[in-house]
């Protein structure tokens, strides 16, 4: 990884569809340099696929949340495949701190969120959760 690389990486971010024409001009690259730049970051698995980025207006009217986890001792891989059965966890990560893991967390509504975290509070081996409403993103990458 150069800083090629990583500025091609970064407009990737920004627009994962973006041509390689385009991609080329921003860099100041010729097109074949991107696409074997391109083919390189997938074959060594750098660049493990491409996303969908919905709509801020979609994004708006649901509801999201971190909810931070307690776990009792040697329950943390239970817990993990518990919360990645739930389509309402998009992602969840272990953390340093008093809290041993951050769920984040996206419901339809305030009454599907309830119901999503109540559903996290109830699986074996999470001690204790505490939850914080997103209240607005200012910048999402």
């Amino acid at each position: 990884m150069d800083d090629l690389d990583e500025h091609l990486l970064a407009r990737l971010r920004d627009n994962a569809r973006a041509p390689v024409a385009e991609l080329a001009r921003a860099l100041g690259l010729s097109r074949t340099t991107v696409q074997s730049r391109l083919a390189r970051l997938e074959r060594s698995g750098i660049i493990a696929g491409y996303a969908v980025k919905v709509a801020p207006a979609y994004e708006a009217g649901r509801v999201h949340a971190f909810v931070m986890l307690t776990v009792e001792p040697k329950q943390a891989a239970a817990v993990n495949a518990a919360l990645k059965r739930m389509p309402g966890v998009r992602r969840l990560q272990s953390v340093s701190g008093p809290f041993d893991m951050i769920a984040t967390v996206e419901a339809a509504g305030v009454a599907e969120m309830d119901a999503v975290i109540d559903e996290i509070g109830a699986v074996k081996g999470v001690e204790r959760t505490n939850t914080s409403l997103v209240l607005s993103t200012k910048f999402d990458r």
